[in-house]
């Protein structure tokens, strides 16, 4: 378990993508940028100085740059692009189904500022729906690291995928927890704490306060099992089932909409082969609003506190 008597180093997780999108403008010359006029906050300073000749500044032009990313990818390169999640599916979704997904192009759609730890900016940049519209098409990969060190091996891992991908990341210094050199595969949950009482699938921010969580409900005396789910699509079926099976009852956990996020993909899987009592933590059918991170997710129910109240819920009805 991990020792959270010690406070982790903190790092946001879109500076994750710029590290590792830094090191592939270094290892693989058919990796381009392309970004909409979001370049510092999107941290692609590195690549666009090192590379300059395979950046492509579009400016506040999403749906543009996606186009122009599908026509790089049909030419053999590897595109990632770069803006808000909110701008990245909401904005252009129609470029992306018809462009990129439905002609199966390798185009990795890159978004930072997601869900509610946007903070101040409020519910106009805060999509909390992104990662339902990517999991519905098809041929689209889902991947939501969970701190800095996650975010630079996705990066990495996607350059070796064939095919387009949704890499969701965030605002705000988060902790690390994770190895800088870990095993990072596309589609295979993480175990972090084996458990034999309740299974917390989380994903993203929520990972960081299921691990918290998991340590408060073992001072209740309820063992939690806490397993990473980096990637949404395609997801682990065989370690959803076989924690569900231990454990008898379920959490999931994610910032973002209780319909289409990761809860669904859980509920979906359960009850076509293993129906579980289960409980989500997820925003309830809102919109969100200006605020701190902290405060946002105390408000909407995506706080520690929240995981473990689901817990001891998921844990009472078996």
């Amino acid at each position: 378990m991990f020792d959270l008597t010690v406070s982790p180093e903190k790092k946001d997780t879109r500076s994750g993508f710029g590290q590792g999108l830094a090191e592939l403008g270094d290892s693989n010359p058919n990796v381009v940028a392309l970004c909409a006029d979001l370049i510092g906050s999107l941290k692609m300073n590195a690549f666009q100085k090192a590379h300059p000749k395979r950046f492509f500044q579009v400016g506040i032009a999403e749906a543009n740059m996606m186009g122009v990313a599908a026509g790089l990818a049909t030419a053999g390169k590897i595109p990632f692009t770069g803006t808000f999640a909110n701008f990245s599916t909401g904005r252009v979704y129609d470029q992306i189904r018809q462009s990129i997904a439905y002609s199966d192009k390798n185009v990795k759609i890159c978004a930072s500022h997601a869900g509610l730890t946007l903070g101040e900016d409020g519910a106009t940049h805060q999509i909390l729906e992104d990662i339902g519209m990517m999991k519905m098409l098809p041929n689209m990969t889902v991947i939501v690291p969970c701190d800095y060190n996650q975010t630079r091996l996705a990066t990495l891992a996607l350059a070796d995928h064939h095919g387009p991908a949704y890499l969701r990341f965030g605002r705000p210094s988060w902790a690390i927890f994770t190895p800088a050199e870990d095993n990072f595969v596309i589609g295979k949950a993480q175990m972090l704490k084996p458990g034999a009482d309740v299974s917390i699938f989380a994903t993203g921010h929520l990972v960081w306060k299921s691990i918290q969580a998991a340590q408060a409900l073992m001072e209740k005396g309820i063992d939690a099992e806490v397993i990473n789910i980096h990637t949404i699509k395609p997801l682990d079926v065989k370690a959803i089932l076989d924690s569900a099976r231990k454990t008898g009852c379920v959490v999931t956990a994610e910032e973002h909409q209780r319909n289409g996020g990761l809860g669904d993909s859980v509920a979906q899987v359960l009850a076509m082969h293993l129906p579980t009592p289960m409980e989500m933590v997820a925003v309830d059918d809102q919109f969100g609003e200006s605020g701190t991170p902290a405060q946002l997710m105390t408000k909407y129910g995506i706080d520690t506190e929240d995981v473990i109240a689901a817990s001891e819920r998921a844990v009472a009805r078996k």
